[in-house]
Protein backbone atom coordinates (compact mmCIF):
# COMPACT_ATOMS: atom_id res chain seq x y z
CA UNK A 1 0.00 0.00 0.00
CA UNK A 2 1.28 3.39 -1.06
CA UNK A 3 1.95 6.19 1.08
CA UNK A 4 -1.00 9.09 0.37
CA UNK A 5 0.42 12.38 -0.25
CA UNK A 6 -2.57 15.12 -0.82
CA UNK A 7 -2.66 19.16 -0.37
CA UNK A 8 -1.19 20.36 -3.38
CA UNK A 9 -2.74 23.25 -5.91
CA UNK A 10 -2.45 26.45 -7.60
CA UNK A 11 -0.66 29.28 -5.58
CA UNK A 12 0.48 32.37 -6.57
CA UNK A 13 4.14 33.43 -6.09
CA UNK A 14 4.54 34.11 -2.65
CA UNK A 15 1.65 32.43 -1.37
CA UNK A 16 1.80 28.83 1.04
CA UNK A 17 0.57 25.68 0.49
CA UNK A 18 0.31 22.63 3.06
CA UNK A 19 1.02 19.00 1.80
CA UNK A 20 0.18 16.07 4.39
CA UNK A 21 1.25 12.47 3.49
CA UNK A 22 -0.41 9.62 5.44
CA UNK A 23 0.70 6.11 5.94
CA UNK A 24 -2.13 3.93 5.87
CA UNK A 25 -0.16 0.79 7.00
CA UNK A 26 0.72 2.47 9.96
CA UNK A 27 4.54 0.64 9.91
CA UNK A 28 6.34 4.35 9.39
CA UNK A 29 6.32 5.55 12.68
CA UNK A 30 10.32 4.32 13.42
CA UNK A 31 11.52 5.04 9.91
CA UNK A 32 12.85 8.16 8.50
CA UNK A 33 10.32 9.88 6.12
CA UNK A 34 10.95 12.38 3.12
CA UNK A 35 10.21 14.63 0.84
CA UNK A 36 11.00 14.42 -2.71
CA UNK A 37 9.89 16.61 -6.02
CA UNK A 38 10.30 16.10 -9.50
CA UNK A 39 9.94 19.34 -11.90
CA UNK A 40 8.58 18.54 -15.53
CA UNK A 41 11.55 17.45 -17.66
CA UNK A 42 13.83 17.61 -14.94
CA UNK A 43 15.07 14.50 -11.96
CA UNK A 44 13.67 13.86 -8.93
CA UNK A 45 15.41 16.06 -6.24
CA UNK A 46 15.21 15.71 -2.71
CA UNK A 47 13.76 18.20 -0.65
CA UNK A 48 13.57 17.59 3.01
CA UNK A 49 13.94 14.71 5.93
CA UNK A 50 13.01 14.11 9.51
CA UNK A 51 14.16 11.30 11.39
CA UNK A 52 11.69 9.15 13.21
CA UNK A 53 11.38 10.71 15.81
CA UNK A 54 11.19 14.34 14.67
CA UNK A 55 14.27 15.81 15.95
CA UNK A 56 16.24 15.77 13.41
CA UNK A 57 15.60 17.53 9.83
CA UNK A 58 17.42 18.18 6.89
CA UNK A 59 16.42 20.66 4.16
CA UNK A 60 17.54 21.02 0.02
CA UNK A 61 19.86 24.47 0.06
CA UNK A 62 17.08 25.75 -2.15
CA UNK A 63 14.01 25.67 0.15
CA UNK A 64 15.60 25.98 3.66
CA UNK A 65 13.98 29.20 5.24
CA UNK A 66 11.11 28.47 3.39
CA UNK A 67 9.77 24.81 3.70
CA UNK A 68 9.66 22.89 7.31
CA UNK A 69 8.72 19.31 7.49
CA UNK A 70 7.36 17.68 10.79
CA UNK A 71 5.42 14.67 11.99
CA UNK A 72 3.03 13.63 13.78
CA UNK A 73 3.01 9.67 14.78
CA UNK A 74 0.15 9.47 16.62
CA UNK A 75 -1.89 10.06 13.45
CA UNK A 76 1.06 8.31 10.74
CA UNK A 77 1.12 11.88 9.03
CA UNK A 78 4.33 13.64 7.58
CA UNK A 79 4.08 17.11 6.66
CA UNK A 80 5.52 19.27 4.49
CA UNK A 81 4.70 23.35 4.77
CA UNK A 82 5.85 25.31 2.11
CA UNK A 83 6.03 29.17 2.49
CA UNK A 84 7.23 31.97 0.13
CA UNK A 85 6.18 29.75 -3.32
CA UNK A 86 8.00 30.76 -6.19
CA UNK A 87 7.53 28.99 -9.34
CA UNK A 88 10.57 27.03 -9.67
CA UNK A 89 9.02 25.20 -6.65
CA UNK A 90 6.35 24.15 -9.25
CA UNK A 91 6.70 20.20 -9.13
CA UNK A 92 4.85 16.70 -8.27
CA UNK A 93 6.14 16.50 -4.47
CA UNK A 94 6.30 12.48 -3.18
CA UNK A 95 6.57 11.80 0.45
CA UNK A 96 8.73 8.77 1.15
CA UNK A 97 9.22 6.22 4.15
CA UNK A 98 13.08 5.58 4.55
CA UNK A 99 14.36 1.90 5.52
CA UNK A 100 16.09 3.69 8.23
CA UNK A 101 15.03 5.37 11.25
CA UNK A 102 17.27 8.33 10.60
CA UNK A 103 16.45 10.59 7.39
CA UNK A 104 18.42 10.76 3.74
CA UNK A 105 18.76 12.85 1.06
CA UNK A 106 19.29 9.98 -1.07
CA UNK A 107 16.06 8.28 -2.74
CA UNK A 108 17.72 5.00 -2.70
CA UNK A 109 17.04 5.00 1.21
CA UNK A 110 13.45 4.90 0.80
CA UNK A 111 11.99 2.00 0.45
CA UNK A 112 8.04 3.37 0.21
CA UNK A 113 6.78 5.80 -2.09
CA UNK A 114 3.64 8.26 -2.02
CA UNK A 115 1.56 9.06 -5.39
CA UNK A 116 2.39 12.31 -5.41
CA UNK A 117 0.84 15.94 -5.62
CA UNK A 118 0.81 18.32 -8.02
CA UNK A 119 2.25 21.87 -6.59
CA UNK A 120 1.98 24.58 -8.96
CA UNK A 121 3.01 28.44 -8.64
CA UNK A 122 2.09 31.15 -11.13
CA UNK A 123 4.00 34.02 -11.23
Amino acid sequence: VQLQASGGGLVQTGGSLRLSCVDPRRTSTNNGMGWFRQAPGKEREFVATISWRGDSTHYADSVKGRFTISRDNAKNTVYLQMNSLNPEDTAVYYCAASRYATGSSEASRYARWGQGTLVTVSS
